[in-house]
Parts: structure tokens; C-alpha cells; sequence
């Protein structure tokens, strides 16, 4: 598969962490929820996230490490998903299941321009950033590097490396650049709808049972 026209980039969050990134306008990279603290369920394995924070950097940026940065697959319904659908991994620490995850979808192009705008670094992955061996890129050019096969595949048991790659962007993810919202059901459409602010940035939200497992 040739690279998208227009790739799309996917941060899976439990709902009740929405409201406050939506105060703060921005997702914030693991080691800031760290230092902030903000309202809301962390997902995600615990030992993993230690490693991402303190162990693995990226060769592309030697002094970033993968944890200080907002994490991004390039598809939905993704392996972490997968993980918390199933609730039986040792690791997790949240066991709520994948019903109340919602996949805030941005356009890639559009996150890399904010980025160098702002003097924010950036990086892609052609697998997972949590393993302890994985390549990063800094160049779109290089996006053809990215198995888009496994990225795009629903039966992913022989391509789990490649479709676990990721986007990375320094420290924080501007909430306007979220340009569509999928849920799992009408329930927690109503919910994020009912969180969106009246007269801010109101991203559509989709129910997308085609996101979940």
C-alpha cells in the first residue's frame, strides 16, 4: 500500500479526561500528566510508561525521550485498544474496558506544520516507541518506510510491529488541530457532546463501532 494522500493520526483517551483537555487546549505528553496531574483516567501499562519516560529516546532527537512526547498511532482501533477490550493484560492498570475510550483523530500534515510553527519536534515510528528497539524518521519524505499494509490491517497477529507505529509530537498536542471525535456508543456521544464547549473548538463526533473491536 502506497502512503496516504492525507494520513490521519489517532490519541485514544478514557472520556473523563476530556474536559481538561479542553481547558488546558492541549493532550499533554505522559511526563507533563506526570507533573500536572490532570483530572481524568490514565490508561495504559504502567511499566511501559516508565520506560517510554525514562528510558528510551529517540535517534532522530537523542535528547527527547519517547515519553515527552504526545503518543499518535496512524490508525484507530489499534493494539492498545485491543488490550483494554480484552482487560486481562497483568500490566494494565485500568480495567474498564474499551467503551468509554475515545479516538481523537487529527490530519498528520496539518501536525507537523503546527509543529514547525512553533518550534515543537516531532517523529515517527515505524513500530512501537515502547519496545526496546524501534526506528524513528523526522522526514515526511521517509513516510513510505511506514508498513501502511499492517498499519491499515484488521487481522494484525503476523504484522503487530508495524502496525503499532507511531506519531510523536514534543510535550503537547494543540486541542484545535483534534479535527473528528469517534465513540463506541451513543451514550458516550452524548457525553463528549455534552463536554464540548459551547463556543470553542467543537470537533465532530462520530459513533465508529468500525474503530472498535
Amino acid at each position: 500500500m502506497t502512503v496516504p494522500a492525507q494520513p490521519k493520526i489517532y490519541h485514544i483517551v478514557h472520556v473523563d479526561r476530556l474536559s481538561s483537555i479542553i481547558a488546558d487546549g492541549f493532550l499533554w505528553c505522559d511526563a507533563e500528566i506526570v507533573r500536572r496531574a490532570p483530572s481524568g483516567t490514565t490508561i495504559g501499562m504502567s511499566s511501559i510508561k516508565e520506560r517510554r519516560l525514562n528510558e528510551l529516546t529517540l535517534t532522530s532527537h537523542p535528547e527527547l525521550h519517547v515519553g515527552d512526547c504526545v503518543p499518535f498511532y496512524f490508525c484507530p482501533r489499534s493494539i492498545m485498544l485491543y488490550l483494554l477490550y480484552q482487560g486481562n493484560h497483568p500490566e494494565l492498570t485500568y480495567l474498564g474496558g474499551q467503551g468509554p475510550i475515545i479516538h481523537m483523530e487529527a490530519d498528520l500534515h496539518e501536525s507537523v506544520a503546527w509543529a514547525a510553527g512553533n518550534q515543537q519536534r516531532w517523529a515517527f515510528t515505524l513500530s512501537n516507541a515502547g519496545a526496546r528497539y524501534f526506528e524513528d524518521r523526522r522526514d515526511l519524505a521517509q513516510l513510505g518506510e511506514v508498513n501502511w499494509d499492517a498499519v491499515q490491517a484488521t487481522d494484525w497477529q503476523r504484522c503487530k510491529d508495524g502496525k503499532q507505529a507511531e506519531f510523536l509530537m514534543e510535550r503537547s498536542f494543540p486541542w484545535h488541530l483534534v479535527s473528528r471525535i469517534g465513540v463506541h456508543s451513543l451514550a458516550v456521544y452524548q457525553r463528549v457532546v455534552n463536554t464540548l464547549p459551547a463556543d470553542g473548538h467543537r470537533p465532530p463526533v462520530e459513533i465508529r463501532p468500525d474503530w472498535y473491536y
